[in-house]
């Protein structure tokens, strides 16, 4: 079941308030298409949404642990499997602790499906200046980077990227022109193409897209409008080229953020668990 996991951090069903979410305003037509004209919120997708093709859920994030859910925690358990927050008894934010990289490097998604010869890639493409700055201790590996070189993954490079493999984490390289790469804007289409081949060749992709979450911190509506029109073209190609490569594609959060911009805070919200493809409805077990 070759599959592509979008990650979105950050990413909540709040209410159909636009005057407190951005996704009851954006205008987003794909996603509004999916849920019969409304927009993606805990209204539209009530106790679930389940047909041909369609799967949508609302998971609950704080793992039955009192307090906000927190990236390092809630990541965790979607790549490995264990409620790593209830093991350490509460939400721990940020990048892993020492007790969640052992627990990723001993049993990570990418390294169970890699020693099966099922093979696991993470598309997100990474800066010299990245490992630079691992190097000198400036900055620290996330859940999913730890989890992809537990489970031994090749991160790919902006050497890559020019060659049309991988996607970088703002999805347009305008971050990277800003750094000084001479890559070009890219189009959210181009770059669903991008990652829609890459998982053509593999049996699990992941793409990592921690925007959402930056900006519901931020609270910043403009930008919010602007990144969810373009996750919604991003995620219409990756659905239109589905069926030609026999692939699917799964959507998936660790908590709330950027549904509420009236607080910088994560939020209690559940998150869209979302599948698309011939064989959604395959997810439904696993998603609730």
């Amino acid at each position: 079941m070759p599959l592509i996991m979008l990650f979105l951090d950050g990413f909540g069903l709040g209410s159909l308030d636009p005057q407190i979410n951005p996704l009851a305003r954006a205008e987003m037509p794909f996603v509004r298409e999916l849920l019969e004209g409304e927009p993606l919120t805990r209204a539209s997708v009530g106790d679930g949404i389940i047909r041909p093709g369609l799967v949508c859920l609302p998971t609950e994030t704080t793992l039955k642990v009192a307090g906000l859910p927190q990236s390092a925690t809630g990541q965790t358990v979607i790549f490995s499997g264990i409620n790593v927050a209830k093991f350490c008894g509460r939400h721990i934010n940020g990048f892993p602790t020492p007790t969640l990289c052992r627990i990723l490097q001993e049993q990570n998604l990418f390294k169970r499906l890699n020693q099966a010869g099922r093979p696991a890639v993470f598309a997100n493409v990474f800066t010299k200046e990245y490992f630079e700055a691992i190097r000198s201790s400036r900055w620290q590996h996330s859940v999913t980077t730890t989890a992809a070189l537990g489970g031994g993954c090749r991160l790919l490079m902006t050497e890559d990227l020019a060659k049309g493999t991988g996607v970088y984490q703002d999805i347009t390289n305008e971050q990277l022109q800003a750094k000084g790469y001479e890559l070009p804007v890219m189009r959210p289409e181009v770059a669903a193409d991008n990652l829609i081949r890459l998982a053509a060749q593999n049996e699990f992709t992941l793409f990592e897209y921690f925007q959402t979450d930056r900006c519901g911190h931020s609270q910043d509506w403009d930008l919010a409008l602007e990144l969810l029109e373009r996750l919604d073209c991003f995620i219409k190609t990756l659905a239109d080229r589905l069926a030609e490569f026999n692939l699917d594609l799964l959507i998936v959060s660790d908590h709330g953020n950027i549904e509420d911009l009236t607080v910088r805070t994560h939020t209690l919200n559940p998150v869209p668990s979302l599948a698309l493809g011939h064989r959604a409805g395959e997810f439904a077990g696993i998603m609730t």
